[in-house]
């Protein structure tokens, strides 16, 4: 219901809230809709035959390049933001960003424009289906790092300081998140049984429709997010370098991209994902070291840095699990699930939607769990929070470890054994994420805010390649690989249960660190 005047928003709202939040909520929605959709596709269609319309890739150069990619969405939102704050705006990166991000799920829908359909034939890829590919997923890393931390941005600017609808505002925003992730990997899939690329092009339709909503109601958006004004001479030659930095660092990547295209320099993605892992973890860790010794802080706050790089650690770890939704667990739905439902089969992507369901069911139950225990000085720490996270994620791939028995035995999988491992996968989320978030806000030393949350941003990134580098060991796409399928699965549960018991030791020593902190 629409009211023209609350004494809270300067502008017209629509159930109490910024009518702003519904132009944000469909352009998130959509835009979800667009990744989740492809996300669903991405590493089935990497990994099937060239005769099946797919790419005819190893599961290890699968593993890579989906790891690569989306490492690549939470890298790159942190130049996005950046880029939004001194030189776009927040608005215009959200717009910008979402039409990059169609035109990369167009580019991966570009060589079913070209073919019959008919694949049964074909024998290889021809360069355009390479080249279409790639660049496609190059488009959509480009367009999310600039759409993805902005349009949030935009969310919380529509709220005064201090208001009390803030929190409700974002859980209706995280609201769309889920929406669109729910309905996107049924619809994209659906398509893909005809066409991988008809589903890549639904993925994009997705997106524009997003951007058409967002165009047509943008003016409830007047006043929030605008571009930064530049009054001073000084402040304007600096704007115009950095406007000339910007273009020079983009002509250097298309001209890198158009060596690696034409194939001048051989890429082995293994290597590279394995050096991005390295590298983003030897920046983050030397980056919170700086901070802490020459930082100019004060015991208290280095203590509270010290908390967000063990976090780091822990959070990293439980991306690498969690994330491997769209990889390990995407080719185990493929493979060795039996996926009839009332005699009908159901497209594997079907399995993506099943997360952001049990988002949507045990969300507003977790959020009143905590708030009942609170009452009652009960509720758990925030690293005994995160313990709760790795330890659902652990038993969800125990869960996993008796599956792959079944596989490895030459039958097929329930397609239970999936939905309770993501039910606790879910659970974890939800005892992990949005504590992760909350607390590095508040251990944030002042003047530091927007880099810590970086430092979060990157552990959600180096998890989310470890995820894809996981998946090429752990999907039993040969025999041998099946028949190590089981141990594979055991030394993750091993291993995450293992972080999990070394985080609940360490837990006196974060309290102590965190100070007042709670």
């Amino acid at each position: 219901m629409e009211t023209p005047n609350n004494p809270e928003f300067e502008g017209p709202t629509i159930f109490g809230h910024p009518k702003g939040l519904m132009t944000l909520f469909f352009t998130e929605m959509w835009e979800r809709f667009s990744y989740y959709g492809m996300r669903a596709l991405l590493i089935l269609f990497m990994t099937a035959a060239i005769t099946e319309g797919g790419m005819g890739f190893d599961d290890k150069t699968s593993g890579a390049i989906y790891g690569l990619y989306t490492m690549g969405v939470y890298l790159l939102a942190l130049p996005g933001g950046w880029l939004a704050d001194r030189l776009f705006g927040l608005k215009k990166s959200v717009w910008y960003g979402g039409i990059i991000i169609a035109l990369g799920h167009f580019t991966m829908a570009l060589p079913g424009l070209f073919s019959s359909g008919d694949y049964a034939s074909k024998t290889a890829l021809t360069s355009l289906d390479t080249n279409s590919f790639f660049l496609g997923l190059i488009l959509i890393v480009l367009g999310t790092g600039l759409l993805k931390p902005n349009i949030s941005s935009i969310v919380g600017q529509l709220y005064p300081e201090g208001s009390s609808k803030r929190d409700a505002g974002f859980s209706i925003f995280y609201m769309g998140i889920n929406l669109g992730a729910l309905i996107a990997p049924i619809a994209c899939s659906t398509l893909a049984e005809y066409d991988w690329h008809l589903g890549f092009g639904l993925a994009g339709m997705g997106m524009v429709l997003g951007l058409i909503q967002y165009k047509f109601s943008g003016s409830s958006l007047e006043g929030y997010g605008d571009a930064p004004i530049v009054l001073e001479e000084t402040d304007r030659v600096k704007q115009n370098k950095l406007r000339s930095m910007v273009t020079w660092i983009g002509f250097g990547a298309v001209l890198i991209l158009g060596v690696l295209f034409t194939g001048i320099v051989p890429i082995d993605v293994s290597a590279i994902a394995g050096a991005s892992g390295t590298i983003i973890a030897l920046v983050a860790i030397g980056y919170l070291g700086y901070v802490i010794l020459f930082g100019g802080l004060n015991k208290s706050d280095r203590n509270k840095v010290g908390v967000i790089a063990i976090l780091f650690l822990f959070s990293a770890m439980f991306w690498s699990g969690f994330e491997q939704a769209g990889s390990t667990l995407n080719l185990f739905a493929e493979r060795f699930t039996d996926k009839r439902v009332l005699g009908v089969e159901i497209p594997t992507g079907y399995f993506q939607s099943i997360n952001s369901m049990f988002i949507i069911i045990f969300a507003p139950i977790f959020g009143g769990m905590w708030v009942w225990l609170g009452r009652r000085n009960l509720e758990p720490s925030s690293p005994l929070k995160f313990t709760f996270g790795l330890l659902l994620l652990g038993l969800g791939f125990f869960v996993m470890y008796f599956a792959a028995k079944i596989a490895a035995s030459g039958e097929m999988a329930a397609p239970t054994w999936l939905l309770m491992t993501y039910m606790f996968h879910t659970f974890g989320e939800l005892s992990l994420s949005p504590v992760g978030l909350s607390l590095v806000t508040k251990l944030a030393p002042k003047g530091y805010a927007g880099q810590m949350m970086g430092i979060w941003f990157l552990s959600v990134s180096l998890g989310n390649l470890f995820a894809g580098l996981i998946a090429g060991e752990a999907s039993g796409g040969t025999e041998e690989a099946l028949s190590r399928m089981p141990d594979q699965y055991l030394l993750i549960v091993y291993t995450v249960i293992g972080s999990a018991v070394l985080l609940f030791l360490l837990k006196p020593i974060i309290r102590r660190m965190m100070g007042n902190v709670h």
